[in-house]
């Protein structure tokens, strides 16, 4: 069988170690050929491809990134591209795809689907909001560069009896905000689900400081909004951006530069930011992404070999299944927010 791979969407830790399993569980355990397309669903329309082998996918396990690059493309955005992504399967000869991405990356693949491509598919979103699998790969990578990242801003915190707010990834979920919120001590975390009052914000901030701590580290999603009136308007328009991706998403960003100034007008504490950003999804993947993500790839070719299309893998119990990929897209998991109430506000300090 002829097997091609994709990876789409934004990057993050643990990509190469899917690729590498993909492609090693395919030539190894069942003789296929494996090729990968460049630049996610770009690669298909424009027929962009590479050779992969077990000796090319040797010693990726421990890279962060993707070999393959990635891209936002979304074919059904271009001008016959849904045509052209099946001609290049048909003309390549490639019987089955595994796609490599999130909501975006295998709603095309699930479209495609329908006519005619046979597409399995692994989930990949570094904000962990995809639904149907309890975890996604590169989700613990992150938690554990924001975590270390709130760590050292608390020691400049201490030191100069500031307050810091730590910006990380969560357009429209906060469970890098909530998991490193908790596992770092912060004094507030602030994500999409929850609209946060801003005085609200400051009045806790007041209470901690006036109770003989000098310092704070707020953390905040990206996504995340003031509830409602001037403060929701002044945000909006602190952190608008007039570019948009082929999937319609708008480019997030400035909450924590706004947040913190809004901090320091409205309590006289002196208050700086930290945007994560992109460091969230470089680097080396942690021993856990980079074990489930072997998990996914090896279950992706079992899937394909099972003539099991139209499925995504999944982590549930610990266990890895199959759902079919419509259960997992269109509908972001958010966070239980009773974890925000009863576990980040018991234990922040």
């Amino acid at each position: 069988m002829k097997v091609g791979i994709l990876t789409g969407g934004g990057d993050c830790p643990g990509l190469n170690a899917v690729i590498r399993a993909v492609v090693t569980s395919a030539r190894v355990t069942w003789g296929d050929a494996t090729i990968g397309f460049l630049d996610g669903w770009r690669g298909v329309v424009d027929g962009d491809i590479v050779d992969l082998d077990v000796e090319v996918c040797r010693d990726i396990l421990h890279m962060g990134g993707t070999i393959l690059g990635t891209s936002r493309t979304n074919p059904f955005a271009l001008d016959g591209g849904a045509d052209k992504v099946m001609g290049t399967l048909e003309l390549l000869g490639v019987e089955a795809m595994v796609v490599i991405g999130g909501d975006d990356t295998l709603g095309v693949g699930n479209r495609l689907g329908d006519l005619g491509a046979k597409v399995v598919g692994i989930p990949k979103t570094i904000d962990n909001d995809l639904a149907g699998t309890e975890v996604t790969f590169g989700f613990d990578t992150a938690v554990q560069i924001a975590t270390d990242a709130i760590d050292r801003l608390r020691t400049t915190a201490e030191s100069h009896h500031r307050v810091m707010v730590c910006e990380v990834m969560g357009r429209h979920v906060g469970w890098i905000a909530t998991h490193a919120g908790i596992a770092g001590g912060a004094a507030d975390i602030l994500v999409p689900e929850i609209p946060f009052d801003l005085d609200e914000v400051c009045e806790r901030l007041r209470r901690r400081h006036d109770g003989g701590r000098f310092s704070s580290v707020l953390v905040v999603a990206e996504g995340a909004m003031p509830r409602g009136g001037r403060d929701l308007e002044s945000a909006r328009e602190a952190t608008s951006s007039a570019s948009v991706d082929q999937f319609g998403h708008a480019r997030l960003g400035g909450i924590g530069s706004w947040l913190s100034q809004e901090i320091e007008r409205r309590t006289g504490f002196e208050s700086r930011f930290t945007t994560l950003g992109h460091i969230q999804r470089g680097g080396t993947p942690t021993a856990f992404d980079r074990v489930l993500a072997t998990r996914f790839g090896v279950e992706a070719v079992r899937a394909v070999h099972d003539g099991d299309f139209a499925k995504m893998v999944a982590l549930r119990a610990g266990q890895i299944v199959r759902i079919p990929i419509s259960e997992a897209v269109g509908k972001p998991k958010t966070v239980d927010v009773n974890l925000l109430h009863e576990v980040a506000g018991a234990f922040s300090d």
